[in-house]
């Protein structure tokens, strides 16, 4: 497999330019990329559009202050707006979110695979219709569990903790080969082990005779009947690219996608695009110890705690180099700095909790605006996730453990009390959220979704969407893999219906 292709470059389109193809897919992340693989294996004649641009790991710095311009949509810093206002960092690039996520590889839960197939009508998302797709998927991007030497130390604390308490916890599996512990996966992986789609699966479509088009913004779909006949997208030269095919993916993410259907009249029949956003909403809590643990050393996020899952609480490990942990503590002042004069001795850890509460996307002043607001529920789910995890932290002997909930003080002593007995409300939460899902979702029936079981747009013959706007809720896990084993799923269909 080679490590790059056809590459046609944006900023050189400063005309029009037309191309004719059987199948264009817009976006390489998740799900673009394994829907242009599966599609041009099968024969056909592939063009991929992305908005992002090529990057090569050679160029990673593994600074974030460097990186995170480069890499994230609008910087990183994306943002919900309710209560509370939470940010929602994406990649822009060849390998989309892919490019700048941890690598946490999850298969769809079995339960949630359940609930669509009952309250969806998604009646074939079977566990044995999926796992030969997983096996597929894992193979491509080298899914395997973090061994414990590369976990590092900021990991071995709560796995002692938790093996202290008797909780269920274990070492994560992520997409990674040759892994040397960088510790800045979301800044791009500079050993250039993290298996993303830009280094995976759009190789395989580039093996196959598929066509990458960067610096390529998709504007129009232009409609004939039931089908669409051309994708019009503008080009960071100032040129316009038309791609005229018989089958369009779309796959611009759970904010790009439903816009562009939405700028295009398609999909808003039922009145569901754009709605029933889900984030998975996280957080992460600090500990001091007595040793070093330097929680930059290693894979940031190699354990996870999976106790408490069915009450939709995951706690996941997350760690950043000093200058990010710098940005992300929610100090000021003497107290920040003091924190990060002692930083090489503090561990921190993850709380996501599998979100009650739905928002939505919309367009204003051309701008996407994402409205949502916490759940009290989801507020109350992160309270009891923080208790938890200072009672880990304790017992593998902290100091001192620091939850990011508006007055609550620093816990002492194995001290949880003041935390447990907090009145928390969604405004006293410091989250981000990495997961968006569910605006242009799944389902059986035209009236309550976007999409159909084979990710077709209802009402439409030849227009589908594959990413995460699809996944008709949340995992309650990293969603990287689900999103991947459904794309691939669509595009296999897709091919043999020629």
């Amino acid at each position: 497999m080679r490590t790059t292709g056809e590459i046609i470059r944006g900023e050189g389109l400063t005309s029009e330019r037309i191309v004719t193809v059987d199948a264009c897919v817009v976006g390489t992340g998740a799900g673009g990329a394994p829907v242009a693989a599966e599609l041009a294996e099968a024969g056909l004649r592939v063009a991929m559009l992305e908005e992002g641009a090529w990057h090569d790991a050679d160029t990673f710095t593994a600074r974030p202050r460097d990186m995170a311009a480069r890499l994230y949509r609008d910087g990183g810093q994306s943002a919900t707006i309710g209560d509370p206002p939470i940010v929602l960092p994406t990649g822009r690039g060849v390998g989309g979110t892919t490019l700048i996520n941890s690598g946490t590889c999850f298969r769809t839960p079995a339960h949630v695979l359940e609930r669509w197939r009952t309250r969806d009508g998604l009646a074939e998302l079977t566990e044995d219709e999926l796992a030969p797709v997983f096996d597929d998927v894992e193979e491509t991007i080298g899914v395997a569990e973090v061994p414990a030497e590369l976990a590092g130390e900021n990991a071995a604390i709560v796995r002692r903790g938790v093996e202290a308490l008797g909780f269920s916890g274990g070492y994560l599996r992520r997409n990674a080969r040759g892994c040397v512990g960088s510790g800045v996966c979301a800044f791009g992986c500079p050993a250039g082990a993290k298996q993303h789609t830009g280094v995976t699966f759009v190789p395989r479509a580039w093996d196959a005779g598929a066509v990458l088009f960067t610096g390529a913004r998709v504007r129009d779909l232009v409609r004939r009947g039931d089908r669409i006949t051309e994708v019009v997208a503008a080009t960071t030269g100032g040129g316009t690219l038309r791609v005229r095919a018989d089958v369009v993916v779309i796959a611009c993410g759970a904010v790009g996608s439903p816009l562009l259907l939405r700028r295009n009249g398609l999909g808003t029949a039922s009145g569901q695009l754009g709605r029933n956003l889900s984030i998975h909403p996280a957080s992460a809590a600090r500990a001091r110890m007595d040793h070093e643990v330097r929680m930059w050393e290693g894979v940031p996020q190699s354990y996870y705690v999976d106790e408490w899952a069915a009450d939709g609480i995951m706690l996941e490990g997350i760690a950043a180099p000093p200058d990010q942990a710098a940005i992300s503590t929610p100090r000021t002042g003497t107290e920040l700095r003091d924190l990060m004069l002692d930083v090489g001795r503090t561990a921190t850890f993850g709380v996501m909790v599998t979100d009650e509460g739905r928002g939505a996307i919309h367009r204003l002043l051309g701008q996407p605006v994402l409205r949502y607001d916490l759940h009290r529920d989801d507020a109350a789910r992160f309270q009891r996730g923080f208790v938890r995890l200072a009672e880990i932290f304790f017992a593998a002997g902290a100091r001192e453990v620091m939850v990011p909930v508006d007055g609550v003080p620093v816990l002492r002593d194995g001290d949880v009390e003041p935390l447990r007995a907090a009145r928390v409300r969604p405004r006293d939460l410091k989250l981000m959220a990495f997961h968006p899902l569910g605006t242009a979702r799944a389902g059986a029936d035209p009236a309550r979704s976007v999409v159909d079981g084979d990710l077709r747009v209802h009402g439409l013959a030849n227009l589908h969407v594959a990413d995460g706007s699809v996944v008709p809720s949340s995992p309650g896990v990293n969603p990287q893999l689900t999103i991947m084993a459904l794309a691939t799923r669509a595009a296999r269909r897709i091919a043999a219906r020629g």
